[in-house]
C-alpha cells in the first residue's frame, strides 16, 4: 500500500515536473523600460515653437516621451533680452533661456528651442558650421532653419535614456551659454 502511495506521489510530481518544464525552458521576456516622461514648460512668446521642438525630439527618440505643461516644468523656458541664449546642460531638467536679441538676428526660433532643449537632454555645442548638426547651434548661420538633430545626435540622446530613469544631479550646475554667431576662436577653419 505504502508503495501504491509513493509510485501515485512520485507520478504526480513528475507530471507536474513535465508541465512545468516547458515554461521554464521559454525564452525570459524583454522587459522595457517605459520612455522617461519629461514636462517643459514657459516659453514667453517663443512658446508656439515648444511643441514643435517637443514634437521633434519625440519622434527622433523613443526613449523620452516629453509634453507641454503651463507651469512647473522639468524644463523651464524663460525669455531675455542679452547676455545670450543658454541652458542648463541636463538629464531632461533644467532651465533654457532663450535671447530674444539672438532670435531677432534672423536665427530660426524653432531650431533655437530645439538646440537649447538638446542642451537640457544632455548635449554640449559643436560649433562645427554644419546645418546638420544641431548642436551647431549659429555656426551655421542664420540661414539655416533646420530643427532637428542629426541621427547621431538623437541616438546620443536615446541611449543615454535608455534605462527611463531620472538621473540625479550631482555638483554645480553647468550651463552652455550661446553665442550666436559662435565667436572665431571656437570655430574649425572653414
Amino acid at each position: 500500500m505504502l508503495r501504491r502511495i509513493l509510485a501515485a506521489a512520485t507520478g504526480v510530481a513528475l507530471s507536474a515536473l513535465a508541465l512545468a518544464a516547458p515554461a521554464a525552458a521559454a525564452e525570459p521576456a524583454q522587459i522595457q523600460a517605459a520612455p522617461r516622461s519629461i514636462t517643459v514648460s514657459g516659453g514667453g512668446e517663443y512658446a508656439s515653437y515648444v511643441p514643435q521642438a517637443i514634437q521633434i525630439w519625440n519622434s527622433r527618440v523613443p526613449n523620452i516621451r516629453m509634453s507641454q505643461v503651463s507651469s512647473g516644468g522639468d524644463i523651464r523656458i524663460s525669455v531675455t533680452s542679452g547676455g545670450g541664449s543658454r541652458a542648463s546642460i541636463g538629464h531632461g531638467s533644467g532651465w533654457i533661456i532663450l535671447d530674444r536679441q539672438q532670435i531677432n538676428q534672423g536665427y530660426s526660433p524653432l531650431r533655437v528651442v530645439a538646440h537649447e532643449m538638446g542642451h537640457s537632454l544632455g548635449l554640449r555645442d559643436n560649433y562645427n558650421r554644419d546645418c546638420n548638426i544641431l548642436m551647431s547651434g549659429g555656426s551655421a548661420g542664420t540661414q539655416c532653419r533646420n530643427p532637428n538633430p542629426s541621427a547621431g545626435e538623437a541616438n546620443w540622446v536615446n541611449q543615454s535614456f535608455a534605462g527611463g530613469l531620472r538621473a540625479e544631479r550631482s555638483g554645480p550646475v553647468e550651463w552652455a551659454v550661446e553665442s550666436w554667431p559662435a565667436p572665431a576662436e571656437v570655430l574649425p577653419a572653414a
